[in-house]
């Protein structure tokens, strides 16, 4: 399936900023299971391509000139698999995923969460990851409003409810209590319900000898409707696009993502 993705970011400030970076990674990775046909960022000035630790494309834009405004826009075409069928380890060993983070270290509730799944885990792993990937969505229905972008895994499980960056950074806690490596995965997600949506988050657990895919916001593994931007331990590692600035004053962030099938 070919899909085109339209995404609009805008960052305005109270007061002018003197200098800014952002890193963006707004561009699909290399995955067996899609090929971008085509791919541009539009960009407010040049910009330094980069691979992060976790081999994510990424662009440095820095803007020394004082500014009000940030406006990034993705477009493209990406044609995507109907199936997936995992993907290898890559040049990163998979158990760098075990390690823990402030936003997904996992505290006794979750533990004691998973702890019943632990001997399907152990015994026939994907059952029990798909197991917890449903018992997460149970436990914690989608709502917004609940959470923000620096509520760590802990309190989101405490507040039972979130979208889907909670789902996710539940999920991988748990995978990797249960010694599952696990990571963040950032990308976009049409459903057939819909045309538009906003950026997307799910999470990939190392079963043996591959990386699968779970969106738990939607209880179930990927469809050729997710196309796979960036990927690391959290939320922070994979986020499109994080930055950091002088000046400015409040912010405020407006975010717009169109993805349509060409069949």
């Amino acid at each position: 399936m070919k899909l085109s993705v339209v995404h609009s970011t805008r960052y305005r400030y109270a007061a002018q900023v003197s200098r800014s970076t952002q890193y963006i990674r707004l561009t699909p990775c290399a995955a067996l299971r899609q090929r971008a046909l085509e791919w541009t960022l539009e960009l407010p000035g040049p910009a330094v391509t980069l691979r992060d630790a976790f081999d994510n494309l990424t662009h440095v834009l820095t803007l020394d000139q004082p500014h009000e405004e940030i406006r990034i826009v993705a477009r493209g075409t990406v044609d995507v698999d109907d199936a997936d069928d995992g993907e290898p380890a890559g040049r990163i060993n998979p158990k760098v995923f075990l390690r823990s983070t402030p936003l997904t270290q996992p505290d006794e509730a979750i533990r004691a969460f998973v702890e019943p799944m632990r001997a399907v885990v152990r015994t026939r792993p994907l059952i029990g990851v798909s197991d917890l990937m449903n018992a997460v969505l149970d436990r914690m229905p989608y709502r917004k409003g609940v959470t923000a972008a620096d509520t760590t895994a802990a309190k989101a499980f405490a507040a039972a409810a979130g979208v889907c960056q909670d789902h996710a950074q539940v999920f991988i806690a748990g995978c990797r209590a249960l010694g599952v490596p696990a990571r963040y995965v950032s990308g976009y997600a049409r459903m057939p319900d819909r045309e538009t949506v906003a950026s997307h988050a799910w999470a990939e657990a190392w079963l043996g000898t591959r990386w699968v895919s779970f969106d738990i916001s939607h209880a179930r593994t990927l469809a050729s409707g997710h196309i796979k931007l960036a990927i690391g331990l959290d939320y922070l590692d994979a986020c499109p696009v994080r930055g950091v600035r002088l000046g400015g004053g409040d912010e405020d962030l407006s975010t717009a993502a169109e993805v349509s099938s060409q069949g």
